[in-house]
């Protein structure tokens, strides 16, 4: 587990979400891209902290909420503002591409 990352859950996920900027990422533990995303939304979260914060949700424990925002495919990072979703990352893509995506929303 992450110091850098949170882990969310259904009972979290509000007040996760609620304050500033934060990515969180939807994802599965079977899910190949998924895997292949996590040292990259680790390095970034190093490196953006305190102008964004991150976290994941695992879509196979907390159904509702990856159907409340619509996640179809995986991994999708969904960008929030003050609880409010501004956009979408869907799949996984070079660091510098996510980096600037990211910084294009903060």
């Amino acid at each position: 587990m992450s110091d850098h990352i949170q882990h969310l859950t259904d009972q979290t996920f509000t007040e996760g979400v609620a304050h500033g900027y934060t990515v969180v990422d939807f994802w599965a533990p079977w899910c190949a891209p998924c895997r292949e995303l996590a040292p990259l939304t680790e390095t970034l979260a190093v490196e953006l902290a305190g102008k964004v914060r991150f976290a994941k949700l695992n879509v196979d424990d907390f159904t509702p909420l990856s159907e409340q925002y619509d996640v179809l495919s995986m991994p999708t990072l969904v960008i929030f503002k003050d609880g409010e979703p501004i956009d979408r990352i869907v799949g996984s893509m070079p660091i510098d591409q996510l980096r600037a995506r990211i910084q294009r929303s903060i």
